[in-house]
C-alpha cells in the first residue's frame, strides 16, 4: 500500500482494518443465514420467511474450495495497470458462516501456489489510486504468507 489516505473502492465491503480487514455481511436472526454482500430486503433462504437481518464482520479466515487464473485482462469496470499481469481468483469457504466468497489473490501469489482445502486469509490490497487516495479492496492470501511472496 502507499502513503496516499486509504479509501474502500466501494463503500460497505469490508472494514479498513489493515492488520485484521473483516468482509461485512448479513445474517437473518431467524435462520441464522449469512449473506454476502450483504442483503437488506429479506432472508434469501427459502426455509426462512423473516426479514430481520443484522450487519455481522463475517470470519477472516477460510479454506479454498476452487481456484483460477485470470489470463486474460476483464472487461470494464475492472481497473489494471499496463501491461496486464495474470492473477490467481479463489472461492474461499468460510466454515462459520457456511459461505463461499470469490476474491483474487494478492498481488505476487499465482493459482500454481494453490491447492484446494488451502488455508486462506482475507488482507487489504490497493486496487487503483488516483493524486490523493489509494482506493483498497479485499483479496485471500495463503494463512502465513508474507504479501507478495510466490
Amino acid at each position: 500500500m502507499t502513503d496516499k489516505t486509504p479509501l474502500p473502492a466501494v463503500e460497505g465491503l469490508f472494514t479498513m482494518d489493515p492488520l485484521e480487514p473483516r468482509l461485512l455481511g448479513t445474517q437473518c436472526r431467524g435462520g441464522g443465514t449469512y449473506f454476502f454482500p450483504a442483503e437488506r430486503t429479506f432472508c434469501r433462504n427459502p426455509n426462512c420467511d423473516e426479514a430481520d437481518l443484522m450487519e455481522v464482520p463475517l470470519s477472516r479466515i477460510g479454506t479454498i474450495w476452487s481456484y483460477t487464473s485470470a489470463t486474460y485482462k476483464p472487461p470494464p469496470p475492472f481497473v489494471a495497470e499496463e501491461p496486464f499481469e495474470p492473477f490467481a481468483i479463489a472461492a474461499v469457504e468460510l466454515e462459520k458462516e457456511g459461505i463461499t466468497i470469490l476474491g483474487r489473490v494478492a498481488d505476487g501469489i499465482g493459482a500454481d501456489a494453490l491447492r484446494a482445502g488451502m488455508r486462506m486469509e482475507l488482507v487489504l490490497r490497493t486496487l487503483y489510486e488516483d493524486d490523493e487516495h489509494a482506493y483498497l479492496t479485499w483479496s485471500w492470501k495463503p494463512v502465513g504468507e508474507t504479501e507478495g511472496a510466490p
